[in-house]
């Protein structure tokens, strides 16, 4: 009797420890999380910061495309297209986001850059590469559900989404 009322107790403690282990993994996750949405906020700042002298080089542009450096305007205009891409990435969770700040990247590369010719070929390739990804060996429920099984925010449907296809 015992020894059975000691295997008891060890079960018992065992399935305390998983608990406060789960507990503990999902606070980490949450705090993981806050933080995510925290530097989130911080390059979107940062990017509201870069957008004005995007928007005061504008009239010289038009005016006479000497005054402002034409490649540094499309410089910093690409970087804000990354930037934005890089927020999405951080807010969706998704793969396809990931790929699509790669694909930016890659371009804003091809662009403003004064590469060789190999370069800019190897460039074109990793455009085609990241399409071929998407187009075959994306698979959409790859990361669609979360650590605790629940799925995944951005795979979520919206009410409004279901509303309106219920109608």
């Amino acid at each position: 009797m015992e020894n059975n009322s000691r295997r008891l107790s060890r079960a018992g403690l065992r399935r305390q420890e998983e608990r406060v282990k789960h507990a503990f993994r999902d606070q980490v996750a949450e705090v993981a999380s806050l933080l995510e949405v925290l530097l989130a906020i911080l390059v979107l700042v940062g990017l509201i910061f870069c957008v004005v002298p995007l928007i005061q080089w504008m009239p010289g542009l038009m005016v006479d495309g000497n005054e402002v450096d034409v490649r540094t305007f499309l410089e910093r205009a690409l970087d804000v297209v990354i930037g934005i891409e890089f927020i999405k990435m951080l807010a969706k969770h998704s793969p396809g986001s990931s790929l699509e700040v790669l694909l930016y990247a890659i371009a804003r590369h091809m662009i403003v850059g004064h590469d060789s010719a190999l370069e800019n070929l190897l460039s074109v390739a990793a455009i085609a590469l990241i399409f071929i990804v998407r187009k075959f060996f994306f698979v959409p429920s790859f990361g669609a559900t979360m650590p605790g099984g629940k799925p995944a925010p951005d795979l979520e449907p919206n009410q409004e989404e279901t509303c309106t296809a219920d109608d």
